[in-house]
C-alpha cells in the first residue's frame, strides 16, 4: 500500500497541504502530515494552526513513497531550508520514488536540479526559476505528472493536484472515480 509524507512549515499555504491530505485519505492512500518545525503545530500563511501527525525527526523516510510539499512563500523557504527533506527529496527523485510539490514548493525541485528537462508548473510568479533551470514550463496544465515527478500551480490547483497524486499510484480510472466523488 502507498505512503506519503506531507511537509508542513510555518508559512505553509493551508489549503496546499490539507486538500490533498484529504483526497488522498479518501483514496485510501495513507497519508501523514509531516512538520518540519520544531513542534507538531505549524502557523500556516493565513494564520490558521495545523497540527501535524508528525514531527520531520520522528519519520523514517523509508517507510514513504511520496514526498509532497505544498506552496506558501515562507513555508516554501523553510521546507527549502530543512536539509534532511531536501536530502530525501533528492534521494527519492534518484531512485526514481515521487516527489510532489505545488505552488512556489515546485522551485524547491528546480533549485537542487530537479526538473531540468522535465515537464513542469509553478505559481506563475515562478515561472522564471523553473524556466532558468532548465524545466519545460507547461503554462496551461493545472497539475503536471512526469514520471516520478508532480508540479502543480496555486492553491486553487490543490484539487486537481490531489487527484494527480491518486492518479500516479491508482491510475486514472480510480483518479476520475475519486473527482467524481467529490462533485468537481
Amino acid at each position: 500500500m502507498a505512503k506519503v509524507a506531507i511537509f508542513i512549515a510555518d508559512g505553509s499555504e493551508e489549503v496546499e497541504a490539507i486538500t490533498p491530505a484529504d483526497i488522498l485519505r479518501r483514496a485510501n492512500i495513507e497519508c501523514d502530515m509531516v512538520s518540519v518545525m520544531p513542534t507538531k503545530t505549524v502557523t500556516a500563511s493565513r494564520g490558521i494552526i495545523i497540527t501535524a501527525d508528525k514531527q520531520i525527526d520522528e519519520i523514517d523516510f523509508n517507510e514513504y513513497n511520496m514526498l509532497v510539499l505544498p506552496g506558501g512563500i515562507k513555508g516554501t523557504e523553510n521546507l527549502g531550508n530543512t536539509k534532511a527533506l531536501t536530502d530525501a527529496v533528492v534521494k527519492f527523485n534518484g531512485e526514481g520514488k515521487g516527489i510532489a510539490a505545488i505552488c512556489a514548493a515546485p522551485t524547491i525541485f528546480a533549485n537542487l536540479g530537479l526538473l531540468e528537462g522535465k515537464h513542469a508548473t509553478c505559481n506563475p510568479g515562478f515561472w522564471d526559476v523553473l524556466s532558468s533551470k532548465g524545466a519545460d514550463l507547461d503554462k496551461e496544465a493545472k497539475s503536471v505528472i512526469c514520471g516520478n515527478i508532480i508540479t502543480s500551480q496555486a492553491m486553487g490547483t490543490s484539487v486537481p493536484f490531489g487527484l494527480s497524486i491518486v492518479e500516479y499510484f491508482q491510475g486514472k480510472e480510480s483518479a476520475d472515480i475519486m473527482k467524481g466523488k467529490i462533485c468537481f
